[in-house]
């Protein structure tokens, strides 16, 4: 009852927090507003939740991994693929083995293994971390992107380092060739199960439903336990469950460009998703401030055993999270001029990024739940029975390098990135004038194609083809073409009803003409899924309107 309680106490501050970052007199993050309340809530309960990492690693993050990977602009993600691939593989990498000397440098009392697990666990970015910090800091849009498919991708890097280490450090031995194997695994296991377990599921529901209908909330609830089953399948086979959570949402992306789920089901899918990924983002953040009290104390207890006063807690802390950005800086600026001198052999011309630009993509590489929840599971002892070494420090270690990277995004990123010259996303906003105009003409020969089909008496022609005139008007403008006059409909309800029915005809005809233009990569998914939810709402008011008979059409 006691852990039902805090998890109350959990929501109610999600809910509060949003209110109380609003109120605050100085701009803060929600995420650090969501900490902070955790702490409070920790002070209020005295001890509250046990945090069970496997069970939190399934109850977080297959939802939010499947959400960020159903909505990361695909476009963006596999156009910027090397420099993604770079981040997520070769900057994980390269982290673990120059911070795991750094930290057994900086604590002689850590074991090198020790050292290196911790530096595999802060090494991945969070996508829920880099997804809160964005929604309230103005990210170009191309940088997002980039950021935002290193951090899908690089949990399966920094795990495999993470439990490699963790196991030399219990047996006193490691093969390369067998963690290579592993990773290897890990990851193409991973995806090809997450993608499959959608294909499945989509499969399977469209011939259930044809065969036997279905209700209206169970593609919802269909959807929502889709990256559970995908994690689970994957666990279950010893791949990644993250990865294969992130290719579930990834799938499930196009799946949705079939086009066959309902208007219906889409609007309100979208707002149960919405729903459920505040609710956990800030759950998220308030656990980690409810755990931090007693993090800190076991740390203080475990820096004295070593022989060391507990004010070294902050230099050690400010020394890891210091020569992780360093670390960070120096392997993206590399990159960088890597990539750059590789399109210079091939005579391609590239703008060399600014300085400022390097310095934001370094500050953005935000620790949060995954490094959490990783760290914490550290065994408690070793084969012989003795106490793991350094298991509390390492765990207050990770918890300080969250901290540090959430506050140097969250108050840094903002000035960095101020008065930053971004070039414009013409291309993107063209794509979306393209998709409009061509989504009008396709409206508009629609309801010429349902006037013919009506067979209507002489006193509804004159009504179906006023109203007819009004919503082509309506889409003629879109054309730029000057809009046909006709009569008011409001004079009358049935030429409401009539309007809103060819409506409906011209709505259906525009929708799939933006799958189709996304189907055909002429139109990338993130333009395509704004379009599509714009009709879908439309399509939800008029079928609204025409089923309760009132009402006038806008």
């Amino acid at each position: 009852m006691h852990s039902i309680e805090v998890v109350l106490a959990m929501l109610l501050a999600v809910v509060v927090s949003g209110y109380l970052v609003r109120t605050l007199p100085m701009s803060i993050p929600l995420p650090l507003v969501q900490i902070g309340l955790g702490a409070v809530i920790a002070g209020g309960f005295k001890r509250g939740v046990a945090l069970d990492p496997g069970l939190f690693f399934l109850l977080f993050l297959p939802p939010l991994l499947f959400l960020d990977g159903w909505r990361i602009p695909k476009t963006g993600l596999f156009r910027d693929r090397t420099v993604i691939l770079e981040l997520a593989l070769g900057l994980v990498l390269f982290t673990v083995v120059c911070a795991g000397f750094l930290i057994h440098w900086l604590i002689p009392g850590m074991p090198l293994p020790v050292a290196f697990a911790l530096a595999a666990i802060v090494s991945p970015t969070d996508p829920v971390a880099v997804s809160s910090i964005a929604a309230r800091t103005p990210i170009p849009k191309r940088m997002m992107h980039i950021l935002e498919g290193e951090s899908l991708l690089n949990d399966a890097s920094g795990l495999v380092a993470f439990r490699f280490a963790v196991a030399a450090a219990i047996t006193g031995g490691f093969s390369l060739g067998a963690a290579s194997l592993t990773f290897l695994w890990l990851a193409i296991g991973g995806l090809a199960i997450g993608s499959g377990v959608t294909f499945g599921i989509s499969l399977a529901q469209r011939w259930l439903s044809r065969r036997f209908g279905e209700e209206s909330g169970s593609p919802i609830l269909l959807n929502l336990l889709t990256p559970f089953g995908a994690y689970l399948a994957a666990e279950h086979l010893g791949a990644s469950g993250i990865l294969a959570a992130v290719a579930a949402g990834i799938t499930m992306s196009y799946v949705e460009l079939t086009g066959r789920a309902l208007a219906t089901t889409r609007v309100q899918r979208a707002a149960v998703w919405d729903t459920a990924q505040f609710a956990l983002n800030g759950i998220v953040f308030v656990l980690l401030g409810e755990q931090l009290p007693w993090i800190l104390v076991d740390a203080i207890s475990s820096v004295r055993e070593m022989g060391s006063h507990p004010a070294w807690l902050a230099v050690y802390a400010l020394g890891l999270s210091l020569g992780l950005a360093v670390l960070r800086f120096v392997w993206v600026w590399t990159s960088l001029r890597w990539t750059l001198f590789r399109a210079s052999l091939r005579g391609e011309r590239m703008r060399a990024p600014q300085w400022r630009m390097v310095l934001a993509i370094s500050m953005a590489g935000v620790r949060g739940a995954l490094t959490l929840a990783g760290v914490l599971t550290l065994p408690l002892a070793l084969p012989d029975g003795s106490p793991f070494p350094a298991r509390e420090l390492s765990v207050f270690l990770a918890a300080a390098v969250i901290l540090f990277s959430l506050l140097t995004a969250a108050f840094g990123l903002p000035r960095v990135l101020r008065h930053l010259a971004v070039p414009a996303a013409d291309e993107a906003e063209s794509d979306e004038e393209h998709a409009r105009r061509r989504a009008a003409h396709a409206a508009v020969e629609a309801v010429e194609r349902a006037l013919q089909r009506l067979e209507l008496d002489a006193s509804d022609a004159e009504l179906y083809t006023s109203a007819a005139t009004r919503v082509i008007a309506s889409y003629q403008r879109l054309i730029d073409t000057e809009p046909a006059t006709g009569v008011d409909a409001a004079r009358l309800r049935r030429a409401d009803r009539a309007e809103r029915e060819l409506r409906l005809a011209a709505l259906a005809a525009e929708r799939d003409t933006i799958f189709d233009l996304a189907r055909r990569n002429q139109l990338s998914d993130e333009v395509s899924r704004k379009l599509v939810r714009e009709i879908d709402l439309l399509d939800e008011r008029f079928r609204l309107a025409l089923q309760s008979g009132n009402g006038s059409a806008p």
